[in-house]
């Protein structure tokens, strides 16, 4: 079992920054493809961003390209999505989640966090 706890959403207005944090317990977080998900009001789940369990291999939904990163800090058990130029469009809630696979499928990730809201005003 893994459980993670997200951090780090908030208010910011159009153009601004957030930094997600994911902090993972349980087993080691290192064995495991993470993604980061949002859903936003009367829509699906949508993956965002993953990456691959050392860190090596990294995908976007290509809404988010050039703007979001996803990095993660094994040593601290730590993903992050460093977001930048937040469109009002990004407002939703993230959440986190680890997969024993490398898989865009909400349904293939078994562990997830309790989300983090980000709002972005115009």
């Amino acid at each position: 079992q893994v459980q993670l706890v997200e951090s780090g959403g908030g208010l910011v207005q159009a153009g601004g920054s957030l930094r997600l944090s994911c902090v993972a317990s349980g087993r080691p977080f290192s064995g495991y493809t993470t993604g980061w998900f949002r859903q936003a009001p009367g829509k699906d789940r949508e993956l965002v961003a993953r990456i691959s369990q050392n860190g090596g291999v990294t995908d976007y939904v290509h809404s988010v390209k050039s703007r979001f990163t996803i990095s993660r800090d094994n040593t601290k058990n730590t993903v992050y999505l460093q977001m930048n130029s937040l469109k009002p469009e990004d407002t939703a809630v993230y959440y986190c989640a680890a997969s024993d696979y490398w898989t865009t499928l909400p349904n293939n990730y078994p562990y997830w966090g309790q989300g983090t809201q980000v709002t972005v005003s115009s």
